[in-house]
């Protein structure tokens, strides 16, 4: 999808967000125009670029890979060493690429590192937060990712607009139960719910997307206006849009003005990629 070229108020003008993320300050970004993969990268593309390159995911060579315990359903011999588990995410031996679960439906996956798969944009982090913010003809104070092609554009504050879930995020009592009111304990496909008015599917929920950008806490003061880049080095990359683990009581990362950060070569069930390029 192309998008166009814009100026929007980049950072969280709620206090809602978390000090380690870095939302603040708000300040003025403008974008040229680029191009954005409609959905997230799924498991039968991934799957076919592995398939035609040769590619081995880490998740495959180190033989074991993050899942989400509610999700787990490989006994315990197929269950990490307990060192390298937790009360939430245990660790899946026998990695493979995964394919998608029904005939037909696609899911977003599998996580990979930015770069590795196709090129993606220079700056999704940045892209990703523009494309909403353009997407609302500039306003401030814009929370939810969510858009209705041919409706007044609204701020975004309802999650659950007439008992319609706006993103595929957690329900229930977090981490041990998922009365999954919006049909889904993890990943839901990747054209669920409603595209914005660009028409990108599930800039909110569902997985993590990777952002080529490194991570600093501190960019957001010093950030340029003009297409900011983000810092040259670093440790961690930026992720954007929240997950299906993300809950008012342990996350609330699917905010527009929402981030987080991990090293590039973290993998888990929860985390994805789009891809994108420049649109000169």
């Amino acid at each position: 999808m192309l998008i166009p070229a814009g100026s929007f108020e980049m950072g969280d003008g709620f206090g809602e967000g978390y000090e380690t993320d870095g939302e603040t300050p708000v300040h003025e970004v403008r974008l040229p125009s680029f191009w954005m993969d409609a959905t997230a990268v799924t498991n039968a593309a991934f799957a076919a670029f592995c398939k035609d390159t040769g590619y081995v995911t880490e998740a495959e060579n180190l033989g074991v890979s993050a899942v989400f315990h509610l999700a787990f359903r490989g006994g315990s011999r197929g269950r990490a060493p307990r060192s390298r588990a937790s009360a939430v995410v245990v660790g899946s031996q026998g990695c493979v690429v995964a394919t998608p679960r029904r005939p037909g439906i696609e899911h977003p996956g599998p996580p990979e590192p930015p770069g590795r798969a196709c090129h993606l944009a220079r700056r999704p982090g940045l892209l990703r937060v523009g494309r909403q913010a353009i997407a609302d003809r500039g306003r401030v104070g814009v929370r939810g990712a969510w858009w209705t092609p041919g409706q007044p554009i609204r701020p975004g504050d309802e999650l659950v607009p007439r008992g319609r879930w706006q993103c595929n995020i957690w329900q229930g009592d977090f981490p041990r139960a998922n009365t999954e009111d919006d049909g889904h304990v993890t990943t839901a496909p990747v054209k669920t719910y409603r595209p914005n008015g660009h028409g990108l599917w599930q800039m909110a929920g569902n997985v993590w997307e990777w952002c080529a950008d490194w991570f600093d806490a501190g960019y957001y003061a010093n950030s340029p206006v003009e297409a900011p880049r983000g810092p040259d080095t670093g440790e961690a990359r930026v992720m954007r849009g929240g997950s299906y683990l993300c809950h008012d009581s342990y996350c609330h990362r699917y905010r527009v003005a929402a981030r987080s950060s991990n090293t590039p070569e973290s993998a888990s069930g929860n985390i994805g990629f789009r891809c994108g390029n420049d649109a000169a």
